[in-house]
């Protein structure tokens, strides 16, 4: 299943999300890349943004039917209301809007650069915010289906990554309140949760040894590195279903009902491997990782 475009409909059956349009940002690669394809393959259109255009173009062509892709920031809101107004005018409707774009980086907080720091905030916070503004009008209308991507980094804090725990807590408080809001009028509202994934930005994390090794020293299933196709799997049956929250993998489930605990938990045992860590924490990274967080540097205006 990792990696394909599992879940077509048998034959003579009719698709499950046919005659739907589906936004997904972050379309580029990874969750996003492969959401588009599973969603396409159950008979979605999609509407593909990203900042690299040349990977939307060749994931475009490997749909299973209708699409378009759009370059934008999701930090930017005008831009992000352009690609709405022009997917409802080519398409003529919003079904399901996935808020997916996302970057990271790690390290000590006390020596983090500022600017990376808060463009982690921006692109998941209120990148996810701006997505949701921008399509809400048109999933009002269709009485569709907004899900915001969060993570395990919603369910539990962690030493060396305080912006990218910070704002997946953002995204998944800001996801229920919008809930309560839209419910009445027909939206669906869920929150999306992946543990550690196999996508460019976990093996871009992964390429640190510190970072590696710290998360190797999790507890189990938490220090696992989990394939990407089930993971989706589970988000489109989400979709499907218009669930309220949605998980990747089994075990995250139970990590709501631990919640209250967690906190102590991860500060014991996060000063133990802190300690262990020290020496060797001048020598991490500092700006965003993998690919996706290179073309995040890359790909959006100059003077950001």
């Amino acid at each position: 299943m990792n990696g394909t475009d599992s879940g077509t409909a048998p034959a003579g059956r009719r698709p499950v999300l046919e005659g739907r349009v589906a936004v997904v940002t972050g379309a580029a690669r990874g969750v996003g890349e492969l959401l588009a394809r599973k969603l396409s393959a159950r008979g979605a259109t999609v509407a593909l943004v990203g900042l690299e255009e040349d990977r939307l173009k060749l994931v475009g062509e490997r749909l299973h039917g209708p699409y378009g892709h759009w370059h934008a920031d999701v930090t930017d809101h005008a831009e992000l209301g352009r690609v709405a107004r022009e997917v409802a005018e080519r398409f003529g409707r919003v079904d399901i809007a996935v808020a997916n774009a996302g970057v990271a980086t790690g390290g000590p907080f006390a020596e983090s650069d500022p600017d990376t720091w808060r463009r982690v905030i921006e692109v998941n916070l209120v990148g996810g915010a701006n997505t949701a503004r921008a399509f809400l009008p048109a999933l009002l209308e269709s009485r569709g289906y907004f899900l915001q991507i969060a993570s395990l980094a919603a369910l539990t804090p962690a030493p060396m990554m305080t912006a990218y725990c910070a704002s997946k807590s953002g995204v998944e408080a800001f996801a229920h309140g919008l809930r309560c809001e839209v419910g009445h009028r027909g939206v669906g509202v869920g929150v999306g949760y992946l543990s550690w994934t196999d996508t460019d930005m976990v093996r871009g994390a992964d390429r640190d040894e510190v970072m590696r090794e710290l998360r190797q020293r999790l507890p189990w299933p938490s220090n696992r590195t989990y394939p990407l196709g089930p993971a989706v799997d589970r988000l489109v049956a989400g979709i499907e279903r218009r669930a309220p929250h949605v998980y990747g993998q089994w075990w995250l489930r139970g990590m709501q009902g631990a919640r209250p605990c967690l906190p102590g938990l991860i500060a014991t045992v996060g000063r133990r491997e802190m300690r262990r860590f020290e020496p060797r924490l001048a020598g991490i990274a500092r700006g965003l990782v993998g690919a996706g967080g290179q073309a995040d540097e890359t790909g959006r205006p100059r003077g950001e």
